[in-house]
């Protein structure tokens, strides 16, 4: 039987030089915030304790508040091993600023790894990372000058390449639910997501750790066996929090978790910007009964155009935290999916990404250089991650980027049909190498990937070794507005085409 304490109590549990693996997602998607901030609180008051490494596979946090934001301290945390950092700007400093061991691995990667150490197998074995930043022959995966240990390798199995994750060893496991029954059984009824929470709690009690669940609700009666998702024996202290909120911005929305069907023209329209125009554009490159990924930033915004222009109901949107069908969620709650028709976990659905089912993903792109690299993971002092889209967009079956030609203070206006650059951002996004490789244009030319990259007043697409400009925007002067804004020349289609003027209404 697992015992019911404090999170207070919970927190004296955690040592120094603990691994800790936390179950979560952005903007307090099945995130343990109670367990964390007592963690945090106990470090203020106490300096202890001391050197904890951290593994999560997403981001956890809101940008201010919660998640390892409640973390962020240099003598509590040595070493942070995660898929996104966005979510958490305080302790992306904290790599930044070289006071903690930073690395940054796939999402995927991150939530197999669960499997391989509740199974004690060597590690995970896979392809995702080639020739991207998270290659040895690259970066590694690190994202200081602190971080120096190699956590990755490459393997020669039959002639072909791969990359080899060791195995690590947790000794803290924090996961969260919505009811505890006197067993330890715990079911995600108001939750809008599963994750990896089964498998991490395996991983942990088969390190011979120790794993903590916050729950909203206890009940006396046993869980119905179908609805149990944590099983009790892998359960060793629960924790109880009735103030638990199924994200930051709602205590419970039964629309995020199948419950309760929601209209869909309840939903706002995005206002007519640049990031609606890109949405529209993209939206365009959806085939009929396609399986598609949508990450986070203005490729969220398709779904939002499909549920304004009616045809949402007739697509297959999935998001990688295991959601399939619905409207994904945008912004800091992008994760979840509103009215979605499966929820499974995030590592099934890792599975089926590296397999080759996504039909076509939608991924952002902070920039793009004249060999078709993508950078979506560190620009200058910005320390996103690369989430989930070393995964996708290594085995999607066609890869979409889609971001703005420039940034900060870009201004447009559209009228009749046509674009007009009011104000020109002052950073340019398409740039001769890119700071950070998160996509690899040589790893997607040798699997023969198509890949487009979608602006608001342009459209490339990679041929070869370089980006060839296929449609420009309607209003848009070829010369000023876009080859004087990119860092080289890229090849221009002899049939060089008008965006669809529809797109600027």
């Amino acid at each position: 039987m697992p015992k019911f304490i404090t999170a207070e109590e919970a927190a004296l549990l955690v040592c120094t030089n603990h691994t800790v693996a936390i179950l979560g997602s952005g903007g307090g998607l099945c995130e343990p915030t109670r367990i964390i901030k007592a963690l945090g609180d106990r470090y203020a008051l106490e300096q202890s304790p001391l050197d904890l490494t951290l593994f999560h596979c997403n981001g956890l946090g809101d940008k201010c508040s919660t998640g390892t934001e409640l973390l962020a301290y240099a003598g509590l945390i040595r070493r942070d091993i995660s898929g996104h950092w966005a979510m958490s700007p305080k302790l992306g400093n904290l790599a930044l600023e070289e006071k903690i061991e930073a690395y940054n691995f796939p999402q995927g990667v991150l939530s197999q790894m669960y499997s391989a150490v509740a199974a004690k197998q060597p590690g995970v074995i896979t392809k995702i990372g080639l020739h991207t930043f998270v290659d040895p022959r690259i970066e590694g995966g690190k994202m200081n000058k602190r971080t120096t240990e190699d956590l990755v390798k490459v393997l020669d199995i039959e002639g072909e390449e791969w990359l080899f994750y060791p195995r690590l060893s947790f000794d803290i496991g924090l996961v969260r639910g919505t009811t505890a029954d006197l067993k330890g059984n715990i079911s995600f009824e108001e939750e809008a997501a599963i994750l990896e929470a089964t498998s991490l709690c395996q991983a942990v009690k088969n390190c011979g750790g120790i794993t903590i669940a916050q729950v909203k609700y206890v009940t006396t009666n046993p869980i119905p066996a179908m609805q149990v998702i944590i099983p009790g024996i892998y359960v060793d202290y629960i924790v109880v929090d009735k103030d638990q909120s199924q994200t930051v911005l709602e205590t419970f929305n039964p629309a995020l978790n199948g419950r309760l069907y929601s209209p869909m023209d309840r939903i706002p329209s995005l206002p007519m910007n640049e990031r609606k125009i890109i949405a529209r554009r993209a939206a365009l490159e959806i085939k009929p009964g396609a399986i598609l990924n949508v990450g986070v930033g203005i490729p969220d915004g398709i779904a939002s155009v499909a549920a304004e222009d009616g045809y949402l109901q007739d697509l297959h949107f999935s998001v990688e935290q295991g959601l399939i069908g619905g409207l994904p969620q945008r912004g800091v709650v992008f994760g979840c999916s509103h009215n979605p028709d499966a929820m499974i976990s995030q590592t099934l659905q890792f599975n089926f990404y590296d397999g080759g089912g996504l039909d076509t993903a939608f991924l952002g792109m902070a920039q793009a250089d004249s060999y078709g690299n993508v950078n979506s993971s560190k620009t200058g002092k910005l320390l996103s991650g690369c989430g989930g889209a070393i995964n996708i967009s290594q085995n999607a079956k066609k890869v979409v980027f889609c971001g703005t030609f420039t940034t900060k203070g870009l201004t447009i206006a559209v009228a009749e049909g046509k674009l007009t650059i009011v104000k020109e951002g002052s950073i340019k996004k398409l740039v001769h190498k890119v700071e950070q490789i998160t996509f690899s244009s040589n790893y997607s030319d040798s699997i023969n990937q198509p890949v487009l990259y979608i602006t608001e007043r342009a459209v490339f697409a990679r041929e070869g070794s370089s980006l060839k400009l296929l449609e420009i925007a309607p209003g848009i002067d070829l010369e000023n507005d876009i080859l004087k804004q990119m860092e080289f020349k890229p090849e221009i289609a002899s049939d060089l085409k008008l965006m669809d003027a529809s797109l600027f209404r």
